[in-house]
């Protein structure tokens, strides 16, 4: 029961996965969530080849954050399991098309809401007794891409997951846990892709060096 405990959504691809991979190579016990299975499958090989002494292992858990029924199922089992979270990385995200405002799809809209800040929102009253056990961390990632033009849904509800995180952040300031915000530097990812396409991405970081740079902070 020593072993430390992380939850990362958003665990099967870009920087979720990064910090799925670097948790459980560092000694972590990682609960990885996503909707792809693949992607969670693709994650667990490279933690298992990479033969590390005393690495951590993975709980692949192929769900959708939006579920909320699934999600108070997966919190109560890590309850049940490990008493409590000692780190939560939420990089669970949906990314829309570029978009101006007059041109928003209502659909899309709805979507993104559900995504980015209802099931974060949701998330939060679950996972915050969690890491109250343990005077757990929960990290956030803004993206300097909501709030400016052709952000559309993403943005806006991207925007508005981070202004929760922040109220979050400045409400436990005392009390705990501890609420990090992080902007992580330009990685080449499916997300940045749709709203810098043709970007030289050679130039940019690898999720890998990202994640690694943004655990040394917890």
């Amino acid at each position: 029961m020593s072993q430390k405990i992380a939850l990362v959504t958003g665990a099967s691809r870009g920087l979720g996965s990064a910090l799925a991979e670097q948790l459980a190579l560092r000694g972590w016990h990682v609960v990885a969530v996503a909707r792809t299975v693949g992607g969670l499958e693709d994650l667990d090989d490279r933690v298992k080849s990479a033969g590390l002494p005393g690495a951590g292992s993975l709980t692949l858990a192929p769900m959708d954050v939006t579920n909320e029924d699934a999600m108070r199922h997966l919190c109560r089992s890590v309850h049940d399991r490990w008493g409590g979270l000692d780190f939560w990385a939420h990089t669970a995200v949906r990314a829309t098309a570029l978009a101006p405002a007059p041109s928003v799809d209502m659909k899309d809209l709805d979507k993104s809401i559900a995504a980015n800040l209802r099931a974060t929102a949701f998330l939060i009253t679950m996972v915050e007794p969690l890491l109250r056990v343990k005077a757990g961390t929960a990290m956030f990632f803004d993206d300097p891409v909501a709030g400016q033009k052709f952000g559309g849904a993403y943005g806006a509800t991207k925007s508005a997951q981070i202004a929760l995180a922040r109220n979050w952040q400045a409400e436990s300031q005392r009390v705990g846990p501890r609420v990090l915000i992080e902007t992580p530097r330009p990685m080449p990812t499916a997300v940045r892709a749709r709203f810098y396409p043709g970007e030289d991405r050679e130039a940019l970081f690898s999720p890998r060096e990202e994640a690694a740079r943004l655990l040394d902070l917890i």
